[in-house]
């Protein structure tokens, strides 16, 4: 295992960690169809639609 050449400052940590605790909740948005809580660029789980057209089978 690789051993670190230098100590790593409590900043240069922190910022690495905060990186990695982003929300997804920024990338929710609501499905103008049906207005379900849909992530963005992905289709909507409940009406199957994106973009305005049906692109999959709506979930049951």
């Amino acid at each position: 295992m690789a051993s670190p050449k230098n100590r790593v400052s409590k900043r240069r940590k922190r910022e690495r960690v905060a990186s990695l605790e982003k929300p997804i909740l920024a990338q929710i948005g609501t499905c103008p169809e049906c207005g379900a809580a849909v992530r963005s660029h992905r289709a909507c789980p409940k009406c199957g639609t994106y973009k305005g057209r049906k692109v999959v089978a709506a979930a049951k």
